[in-house]
């Protein structure tokens, strides 16, 4: 699976990374249970392809994702990708969550074990996976940047966090992207946050880019959602929101189909013609996946196509917030 892909810098003070990143949450259980054979295959298959940027957290599978890295890493030369790591995120051994910590301390322990795991000497791109209300941001920022220093950290990137939060972690040290949901379906950043990062120099990494598979065949199945699957406790997938937003994705998908490529492919190049500042983060979890996702590069969209997407998926007919309530409350993205 060999293909040229585009790359670009990440905000104005970033790293050079490829047009499309690959995300590796769901190789560690968050969609399901999944293949570490196959995970690897896929993360291969993204490096072969052209990508360098892959993110991570410390919190994915607790350790695992990090550690399942590092074994498809090995016999890869460390300047061929691009890390990005979000950090932050307490865990508990029944695998539920504690909230979040980033005191310059606990900072500092993270990365101690992240760097462990992943087998690495520095982290490309280092992020807080929340803001932590006990913490301020600048005091957040300031600790990575003496990591930065030191060495062990190249790049600070922040995630979730709203414009007026981005600003002050901006004023302290040079912020070289934004980490969000966006999608076709999820467009909240385009009214304050997407215009202040652009104001400020910042790139946008965007997950969520297939609403969790919704933006995709995935789902058209009928196929019931496995009970550790997180998908089941999250709004848009449960009952009414689901059939509505199923119907959206069937309207969606008669767009697609007369440009002959998947909902999936048409899904990403709508993100990618949103700019060359924002880059899309597939979480894919087998090689096909991906080289489905590779697919959308080579689609070029008009302005009557873009148009025609948005108005069989419209943004207001979406049933259901993106999180459950408990989770969309520790978003700043969300004030």
């Amino acid at each position: 699976m060999t293909k040229h892909i585009d790359t670009v810098r990440l905000g104005s003070t970033g790293p050079t990374v490829s047009r499309l990143g690959l995300g590796a949450m769901g190789m560690s259980g968050m969609y399901g249970a999944s293949d570490d054979a196959v995970s690897i295959a896929t993360v291969h298959a993204a490096l072969d392809s052209g990508a360098n940027l892959i993110d991570t957290g410390d919190f994915y599978g607790a350790g695992h994702n990090e550690q399942l890295l590092r074994t498809a890493l090995e016999e890869r030369k460390r300047e061929d990708y691009a890390l990005s790591v979000k950090f932050g995120a307490l865990r508990a051994p029944g695998g539920g969550f504690g909230g979040v910590d980033t005191r310059p301390e606990a900072i500092r322990n993270f990365l101690t074990y992240t760097l462990q795991r992943l087998g690495v000497e520095y982290i490309d791109i280092y992020r807080p996976a929340r803001l932590d209300p006990n913490v301020p941001i600048e005091e957040t920022v300031g600790a990575i940047a003496e990591l930065i220093e030191a060495g062990y950290v190249r790049h600070i990137g922040l995630s979730e966090v709203g414009a007026e939060t981005l600003r002050r972690a901006a004023a302290v040290h040079p912020i070289a992207d934004l980490q969000i949901e966006y999608s076709l379906i999820s467009r909240g950043i385009e009214s304050e946050i997407l215009p202040a990062a652009r104001e400020l120099g910042v790139g946008i990494t965007a997950y969520g880019v297939l609403s969790r598979g919704l933006l995709s065949d995935s789902l058209r199945t009928g196929a019931p959602l496995a009970a550790d699957d997180f998908r089941a406790h999250s709004p848009r997938f449960q009952g009414e929101n689901l059939d509505a937003n199923l119907r959206l994705v069937a309207e969606l998908a008669a767009v697609a189909e007369r440009h002959g490529v998947s909902v999936a492919q048409l899904a990403i190049a709508w993100v990618l013609a949103q700019g060359s500042d924002i880059v899309p983060v597939i979480g894919a979890r087998r090689p096909e996946r991906w080289a489905e996702a590779l697919g959308a590069l080579d689609i070029r969209l008009t302005a009557a196509e873009l148009a025609a997407i948005e108005g069989a998926a419209p943004a207001d007919r979406v049933a259901g917030d993106r999180y459950a309530a408990a989770q969309l409350a520790m978003l700043d993205s969300e004030r």
